[in-house]
């Protein structure tokens, strides 16, 4: 599979979580950043997909730690992208 391929599913995947929230933040977030993802930050995103919402949502919203197997560079954006959005 391409890594456009990949990046059509992921953005899919991200639009379609279930929890309002988490696919406004979430596919927001695929929206504006996929593009630019070399595969190892695909592969980062791809496993925060398989996160469920509301473990990830307590991340974004500072609820409770990020635990180690999770912390990524991808992740660090995604908690940046949610607080700026929070702030425009």
């Amino acid at each position: 599979m391409t890594d456009e391929i990949r990046r059509k599913k992921l953005k899919f995947r991200a639009w379609r979580r279930g929890f309002r929230e988490m696919d406004l933040l979430i596919g927001s977030f695929a929206d504006a950043q996929l593009d630019s993802f070399d595969t190892a930050a695909l592969d980062e995103f791809e496993r925060l997909l398989s996160v469920p919402d509301w473990e990830v949502y307590a991340w974004l919203i500072g609820q409770k730690p990020v635990p180690g197997e999770h912390a990524g560079p991808v992740l660090d954006q995604l908690i940046a992208f949610r607080y700026a959005a929070q702030a425009g």
